[in-house]
């Protein structure tokens, strides 16, 4: 039988480099209490980084710039456990192509708790919304991306761009959750879907 450490270190090498994990992701292979102490050890071997307060990754490193920070979006999938999580629409509207702007503070949807970690001068934030469509689906981007660009913003040439980029199965999910829409988003969403 191996030791908590060569367990935790196992799943951790199969996750890759730039995984991030919380200590909830190991209470299988032992209790709270000796998953805590474990992972403090392999922070003091530096196997595993430290992030921030029960938030650990193992760490990419590049040749040139040394030891890499993780993604906002792994630390925010991290911090969600097993609540659903949305991407924010001002980047999934980046992501498809929508904009050209980046955002400097990540804030993240989720059903479940509202958290948030700083991560070096970066603060990953999730916070807790009480429907989410089709979260985490290209649709559920998609959903985010409009109500982000607002009633002005979204206009013919998005509804193409949009419906280009979509599989026949998320132009399905987004005709469910067009129901969900506020009003003013419904026909641009039937319009993509269509």
């Amino acid at each position: 039988m191996s030791s908590l450490a060569d367990k935790i270190q196992k799943r951790v090498r199969a996750k890759g480099r730039g995984s991030v994990f919380v200590p909830a992701d190991f209470l299988d292979l032992g209790s709270r209490a000796n998953v805590d102490q474990t992972l403090s050890r392999l922070v003091d071997r530096n196997q595993l980084r430290k992030l921030a307060r029960g938030l650990y990754d193992y760490p990419r490193v590049s040749a040139r710039l040394g030891v890499l920070a993780p993604t906002p979006d792994k630390v925010a999938k991290a911090l969600a456990a097993d609540a659903a999580l949305q991407t924010p629409g001002a980047i999934t509207a980046n992501q498809l192509g929508l904009t050209t702007q980046i955002v400097a503070k990540p804030i993240y949807l989720t059903d479940g708790p509202s958290r948030s970690a700083k991560i070096g001068r970066q603060t990953v934030t999730l916070k807790h919304v009480n429907r989410l469509p089709a979260a985490g689906k290209p649709a559920g981007d998609v959903y985010q991306a409009l109500r982000w660009l607002g009633r002005d913003g979204v206009t013919a040439d998005v509804v193409r761009q949009l419906r280009s980029q979509l599989t026949s199965s998320a132009k399905r999910d987004l005709s469910r959750i067009a129901k969900q829409a506020p009003a003013w988003m419904r026909a641009p969403l039937h319009d993509v879907a269509a």
